[in-house]
């Protein structure tokens, strides 16, 4: 009771010490939940087609970086032993002009047309065998924002032009945002064939699947024999491109910084308000200690008053996070996920700024004299 009445007294700096360990946890965890938002973009395309098996050129590192192979090795992989299917698919990003003149940028995805391999699971309009129509495309929710920004209704039978040909649109799907930004495009394998640029090469994905009794793992460890190809599970693959951006952008450095910062802050504005905290009450520790309360004991209710600050400014930091996450995962931007490890990432760094706070405390408090009380 003696450590609440001493902490709520001085309310001033009782709300300091809340209200910064509930930014630096705001920003710590916000910028957590941004940064694994982003990350998790970075995958989305393999989430959107799916498949278990995804089969490369050998110097293929990460799903948004096509190196493009040739039609054959569709055969070659087919004839792996494991293989229980295999079918093309086309992934690239390409311009299209809309109705009002206007261009814009999309991922064409082109599925075999026999199978549907790849296609999109959320369909909000439309059929997905529709694709099999000539020149038929299915577009995600993305698209038809940015044909609202265009001043265009998107509707069944609207039409674009890709490389001066016309498609047609049969159906409109919901996909998870695209790290690139733009929005997706499936089709059939051959029209988007027609709708690309000639090239030697224009395959650019194999979507496999391991037959029944054989792990997906050892399959594709089988194709990756093949010379020239590598081959990786979803999972696999969506980690590796998580790695190739983590390594090669600027993108996890920037949120290190901004993570730092905030630990920073919190420290700074944390330990030196608690300091003064226990320079204001050097009397009231000084007369516990002629009471015959020990250096130890003080000390235990040092820290448990820091605790205490920790533990409800890391609440009102993680409730305010969470708000934040409500706001923006309806509109998908910024991107936004926070996983179950996060919070306790965080927890701990409050805990290591709570502590540090209390250590400045105890040690101003092991430099105080008993005699204090009567000066």
């Amino acid at each position: 009771m003696v450590a609440f009445h001493m902490i709520f007294r001085d309310r001033a700096k009782y709300l300091t010490l809340v209200g910064g360990l509930a930014f630096c946890t705001l920003l710590i965890s916000q910028q957590f939940g941004v940064f694994c938002g982003v990350m998790l973009l970075t995958a989305s395309t393999l989430r959107n087609i799916g498949g278990e098996i995804w089969v490369m050129d050998r110097d293929g590192q990460q799903v948004n970086q096509v190196v493009p192979m040739r039609s054959i090795e569709v055969q070659r992989v087919r004839s792996v032993p494991g293989v229980g299917w295999a079918v093309p698919l086309i992934w690239t990003v390409t311009s299209a002009r809309l109705s009002n003149g206007s261009m814009e940028t999309f991922q064409l995805v082109g599925l075999d047309s026999a199978s549907l391999a790849g296609r999109p699971g959320r369909m909000i309009e439309g059929r997905v065998e529709d694709l099999r129509m000539p020149n038929a495309v299915i577009l995600d929710q993305v698209a038809v924002e940015r044909f609202a920004k265009s001043g265009i209704t998107a509707g069944l039978g609207s039409t674009l032009e890709i490389n001066d040909r016309e498609v047609r649109v049969v159906g409109f799907c919901h996909t998870d945002r695209s790290f690139l930004g733009y929005p997706y495009a499936f089709t059939a394998y051959e029209t988007a064939l027609a709708c690309i640029p000639p090239e030697r090469k224009t395959l650019s994905y194999i979507l496999a699947k391991a037959s029944p009794g054989n792990p997906p793992a050892d399959v594709a460890a089988a194709i990756g024999r093949l010379p020239g190809l590598r081959a990786l599970s979803s999972p696999d693959f969506a980690w590796a491109t998580m790695v190739w951006f983590f390594k090669n952008t600027g993108v996890p450095l920037s949120f290190a910084i901004v993570v730092a910062m905030g630990l920073f802050i919190g420290l700074a504005v944390t330990g030196l308000t608690f300091l003064m905290f226990v320079q204001d009450n050097l009397r009231h520790l000084a007369a516990l200690k002629a009471m015959g309360a020990g250096f130890g004991d003080l000390s235990v209710m040092l820290a448990f008053q820091a605790l205490f600050v920790g533990v409800v400014g890391y609440g009102i930091g993680l409730g305010l996070t969470a708000l934040f996450g409500a706001a923006v995962l309806p509109k998908g931007v910024p991107a936004f996920f926070l996983p179950w490890q996060a919070p306790l990432v965080v927890a701990v760094l409050v805990l290591v700024v709570c502590l540090s706070a209390a250590a400045l405390g105890i040690a101003r408090l092991a430099r105080s004299e008993t005699a204090m009380v009567f000066k």
